[in-house]
């Protein structure tokens, strides 16, 4: 794996090919895929809500503009809905069997978007104006809720002992996710905080609900524990790669391809890795921002600051080898999910799919 730089400079790791005749058009496919069969059965959830709550909701997903017309926006990568019916497959069960699964953890993860953006005070995703910023706080608070409800509804009504199992996982998956969220909040007003205590936060935020993507598929199809569970192994740690090139992305990413402000996550305060990272290496620039970072916690104007005391601050953590680390970090995470896949008795094809969207996963510059 190598470090390619973007528009701005950002840090995008990039893998070899698991297996090359699984290439980017076939990658595209899983992923569009997992996108039709469970956009249906997701438009079907949604209209269950009570109004203005599903036209809330469907401004969210990009199916209407904030005017209420029909409209064709980024539903984001549909990374999840392609994991778990891939799962499915897995436990030798069709795709299909896995899209109540695949919805469930859409919903759930678009609770945590709703109240995230809220917590964090974004005004953007995927381009568009944030629910918070167009319906107000209080329905992204309701919405959040409704969304993760119809979650666990959606399994109970199979009514099945595979849907009971696939609830327990992803009830514990949505606590893990909450954990995780609550975490990282506490840690934007600590001025440190350490490498092992973001790893955990981030495997509670990212790696839990990928991890029960990759499983409740194959929950779903019949699957036992010991398969379910070494799925999740894989899944926690992409989940971890995928956060990591977020956090370098967060900070060093092309607003035009993330959709998000210059430098978004230094504006937030957030104790992400690169961040951290900088800040254990030791040396002047650790040091410096350091101070730095202190200083910002205490200070009046920090809303204020201008793009160059951003890119400062990006500067010292670059310098401090933040960047680099938290690079090799996500080769290290989509190493160890990679290892886990060997541990399941799959078909070759299924699992040259899971390393390609492994790879993916890590290279992308959104």
């Amino acid at each position: 794996m190598s470090v390619s730089t973007g528009t701005r400079g950002e840090t995008v790791p990039t893998v070899p090919p698991g297996n090359p005749a699984v290439d980017t058009a076939d990658v595209s496919a899983l992923l569009e895929r997992g996108r039709t069969l469970s956009t249906p059965v997701l438009r079907a959830a949604v209209d269950r809500l009570a109004p203005p709550m599903d036209t809330v909701a469907a401004y969210h997903f990009g199916w209407i503009d904030a005017q209420g017309n029909p409209a064709d926006g980024d539903g984001g990568k549909a990374v999840r809905p392609a994991l778990a019916l891939l799962s499915a497959e897995v436990a030798g069960a069709a795709p299909e069997v896995g899209i109540p699964g695949a919805v469930a953890v859409e919903l759930v993860h678009n609770f945590s978007l709703l109240h995230d953006d809220l917590m964090d005070g974004d005004e953007q995703r995927r381009h568009r104006d944030t629910v918070w910023k167009v319906h107000g706080p209080a329905q992204a608070i309701l919405v959040g809720d409704a969304l993760f409800a119809l979650a666990n509804e959606l399994l109970l009504e199979l009514g099945t002992v595979e849907a009971g199992r696939a609830t327990r996982r992803l009830t514990t998956a949505t606590r893990k996710l909450i954990d995780g969220q609550a975490q990282d909040i506490s840690y934007e007003h600590r001025e440190r905080v350490t490498v092992e205590e973001c790893l955990e936060m981030e495997g509670n935020k990212t790696g839990a609900l990928l991890a029960c993507a990759v499983s409740i598929g194959a929950v779903l199809g019949g699957a036992d524990d010991r398969t379910a569970d070494k799925l999740e192994e894989y899944g926690y740690h992409l989940g971890l790669a995928f956060q990591a090139v977020d956090d370098l992305l967060g900070i060093w990413g092309d607003p035009e391809a993330t959709g998000k402000q210059t430098w978004s996550d230094l504006r937030q305060r957030k104790k992400s890795l690169p961040v951290v990272a900088a800040l254990a290496a030791g040396g002047p620039a650790s040091e410096q921002l350091g101070e730095l970072l202190a200083a910002d916690a205490k200070s009046t104007d920090f809303d204020s600051f201008s793009e160059e005391e951003f890119a400062a601050r990006a500067a010292l953590i670059e310098e401090a080898g933040g960047r680099e680390w938290t690079a090799q970090e996500a080769r290290r995470q989509h190493a160890v999910a990679i290892g886990a896949l060997n541990e399941v008795d799959m078909p070759a094809t299924l699992r040259a799919q899971l390393v390609a969207l492994a790879d993916f996963v890590v290279v992308r510059k959104r």
